[in-house]
């Protein structure tokens, strides 16, 4: 998501969890500090800790399109949910609503029990999207980049950043 930004000359402001940054090496096989010094050569690029209170996006003046929480947690879910914010992600998020600013929600968990469910509910109620990572089967995608990018490429177009999918990311009629 991050590298597709700024590939577009798109500013980024990245905060990582506390428990994000614990499975960013484990499924990414790279620290993720190593992540945010390659991003950070990027003059689109900012980045700040998860207790920075003070972070420009702490505040409504900051003027941002939005913002995507990918992965969203079910805690954090629920805190967005909520309005709870002790830490700065979930002040962000709370922000880009009271701001009318689009929030795009990509969750991470399944099963999803009820108390998980309707905090997605209340949130879409609130006008959040929540884009759940799932395959495009019917693209046939041959690898889990295929999928990341479609849900990449889905999450940019739910944030206004693209009018729609990249042509070969569309369902097309095809003959039967």
């Amino acid at each position: 998501m991050v590298d597709t930004l700024l590939n577009m000359e798109i500013p980024v402001v990245a905060v990582a969890s506390n428990g994000a940054r614990m499975v960013w090496q484990e499924e990414l096989d790279e620290p993720f500090n190593q992540t945010v010094a390659r991003w950070i050569e990027n003059s689109y690029f900012r980045h700040f800790a998860i207790g920075d209170l003070f972070a420009p996006i702490a505040s409504g003046t900051m003027p941002t399109a939005g913002m995507i929480v990918a992965p969203a947690s079910m805690n954090s879910v629920a805190s967005i949910a909520h309005g709870l914010t002790p830490n700065l992600l979930l002040r962000a998020a709370d922000v880009t609503l009271k701001e009318n600013r689009r929030l795009v929600l990509i969750p991470r968990e399944t099963p999803l029990h009820a108390i998980h469910l309707e905090n997605m509910l209340k949130l879409s109620r609130m006008g959040v999207t929540i884009l759940p990572p799932d395959p495009p089967f019917y693209l046939k995608p041959l690898d889990i980049a295929g999928v990341v990018r479609f849900v990449v490429q889905r999450a940019l177009v739910a944030l206004g950043i693209n009018q729609s999918l990249p042509d070969e990311l569309q369902y097309h009629d095809r003959e039967r």
